[in-house]
């Protein structure tokens, strides 16, 4: 597995990640935008773009789809929690954050649960359900990486207090993030990288549980 970190895009900085099989497919962990930006990082690194995941619906994860999907013809998986919000203005936020420009997807999508298991080629992507953030947000777990979305950051966690956020929720998604086995490499939508024992050390949301 080869894991490439694209550099933060979107108004918010989101962090999205390329993550290529030993036959040079990849999936797009998050797509928040600049989808121009995007392709090009896929054909310098020679791979074939073949799906996306996204960790949960708010536009800043999932801007660039229609237009990566346009020029791909890549699948696009989430939650079925928030499936909803892919397709719905309101829902992922453009409105509250006054987002102009966006393009609007209406393609296919396929869905998944906890527990699901994602696939391409050899890469196995375990589906962690951790609402909080919003109602379907989820992490994806491959080998010894995951890839925490909007829930877990480095010495912090995700907002609670947009629409369809769940203080309480995010205290049990961090309870289920800090009882899972082993150091992970932890992948977060936006800052820096970290690791599973330094966030247990260090970060506030996992030491108060």
């Amino acid at each position: 597995m080869r894991i490439y970190c694209l550099k933060p895009l979107s108004i918010c900085d989101t962090n999205s990640y390329l993550v290529a099989s030993e036959k040079g497919n990849a999936v797009l962990i998050d797509a928040p935008a600049d989808a121009g930006y995007i392709l090009e990082q896929v054909e310098f690194y020679g791979l074939t773009l073949k799906k996306i995941f996204l960790t949960h619906g708010h536009f800043d994860h999932v801007g660039a789809v229609a237009d990566l999907v346009d020029a791909t013809g890549c699948e696009v998986y989430i939650s079925a929690l928030d499936k909803d919000k892919l397709y719905d203005e309101e829902g992922m936020l453009v409105h509250h954050f006054m987002v102009r420009g966006y393009k609007k997807y209406t393609g296919d999508v396929i869905t998944f649960t906890e527990n699901d298991i994602l696939t391409l080629d050899e890469l196995e992507f375990d589906v962690l359900e951790t609402p909080g953030h919003t109602r379907g947000s989820v992490c994806f777990i491959c080998e010894d990486s995951m890839f925490s979305g909007d829930t877990l950051f480095a010495r912090s966690c995700g907002r609670t207090d947009l629409p369809d956020g769940d203080a309480d929720a995010m205290k049990r998604s961090m309870k289920k993030i800090y009882d899972l086995g082993g150091n992970l490499k932890v992948y977060p939508g936006h800052m820096q990288l970290t690791t599973l024992d330094a966030e247990r050390k260090y970060n506030y949301y996992l030491q108060n549980l």
